[in-house]
């Protein structure tokens, strides 16, 4: 397979996951990196094994001739503005969530894609996880019948441990707890429902633990989904916990039901009163070197190499699953139910 020369923009604890897993596959190569803050090329190209370029300038970056992709795991304030450059420099880009901050950024990125015609992913990593490939395979076998009720819900303690709090904890940081966190959840209710969300009603609160008393934003939301076709779904964005990690997924279907990595079949053979085990690898952690990044990366680059778009967590994705999440922030900045419609 073709081999892609990676740039990455921004030189923090996700990048060097994205590193680490791109040069693992075989379908891309990181070779330079571009950071605001110095870097020592000698202590990088020993951890990373091969020689890079550094850049500090992102345009600088976009200019390099030799690099076809981009990868964006700077501040998420910066990720609309750098997604557009690369666009518009005519690279293909991997994006970190959030995609944008703001509705009015994410249709200037949206409008730089499609308007270029490079290829787009999104990091929104759970969707090509054992747990959710699992679940999805469970699902488009018909398993469990038509899903007519889901709820995925994020539970992770975003406090003063937490390496990104310094700034996670701003408005114009973290923006809201689903864009800082919550909103893999709320892809992955979205992965598993399918169909179009129609209007979304939301609602926040606060824990009132010191820790989290600098954040400028409820730290808990809740997020009731309507679904063009009737069906309901529910998401739980909570980085004010004090508990392990956990992302919740409870589907019911017409055939029976999924919780996290156990399901339950209404058919002869099964015993509908006791779950049955899977082999599917939960997603229990928020260190970002233990997301599947690489099953998601080596779609990418053989997508690239096959000149189709990104599956699962291409542009199109990642741009409805931000729509339900400004929907879900506005219902609960005015309080009450926001249609689709609205920010489209």
């Amino acid at each position: 397979m073709k081999q892609f020369n990676v740039g990455i923009i921004g030189y923090g604890w996700a990048a060097t996951a994205h590193i680490d897993a791109i040069n693992q596959g075989s379908g891309g190569r990181v070779t330079a990196v571009c950071s605001s803050r110095p870097l020592d090329a000698a202590a990088l190209n020993a951890r990373h094994g091969a020689p890079l370029k550094l850049y500090s300038r992102v345009s600088d970056l976009l200019a390099d001739p030799d690099i076809q992709v981009v990868d964006i795991t700077g501040y998420p304030w910066e990720h609309a503005d750098h997604a557009v450059a690369a666009a518009q420099a005519g690279k293909h880009i991997i994006l970190e969530k959030p995609m944008a901050l703001t509705l009015p950024d994410l249709r200037r990125v949206e409008a730089a894609v499609r308007t270029a015609g490079v290829q787009f992913c999104i990091c929104f990593e759970c969707r090509w996880s054992s747990q959710f490939l699992g679940i999805k395979a469970l699902l488009d076998r018909g398993e469990i019948g038509r899903v007519h009720y889901g709820e995925v819900d994020y539970f992770h303690g975003c406090g003063p441990w937490y390496g990104q709090y310094r700034w996670n904890i701003t408005r114009a940081g973290g923006g809201s707890s689903l864009l800082s966190a919550g909103c893999h959840a709320l892809d992955a209710l979205r992965l598993c429902m399918g169909g179009e969300v129609e209007e979304v009603t939301a609602y926040a609160t606060q824990s009132v633990h010191p820790d989290f008393a600098k954040y400028e934003y409820p730290t808990t939301s809740v997020s009731l989904l309507k679904f063009s076709d009737g069906r309901v779904g529910k998401c739980a964005a909570v980085i004010d916990c004090l508990q392990p990690y956990y992302f919740h997924t409870h589907l019911v279907g017409s055939g029976g039901s999924i919780l996290d990595q156990k399901f339950s079949v209404h058919r002869p053979g099964f015993d509908r009163n006791k779950w049955q085990a899977t082999d599917m690898k939960p997603i229990d952690s928020g260190d970002v070197a233990d997301h599947p990044y690489r099953s998601q990366f080596d779609a990418f680059f053989a997508a690239l190499a096959d000149n189709r778009p990104m599956p699962l967590s291409g542009l199109a994705e990642a741009v409805a699953t931000h729509e339900v999440i400004f929907a879900a922030d506005r219902s609960i900045a005015e309080k009450r139910p926001v249609r689709l419609a609205e920010v489209r």
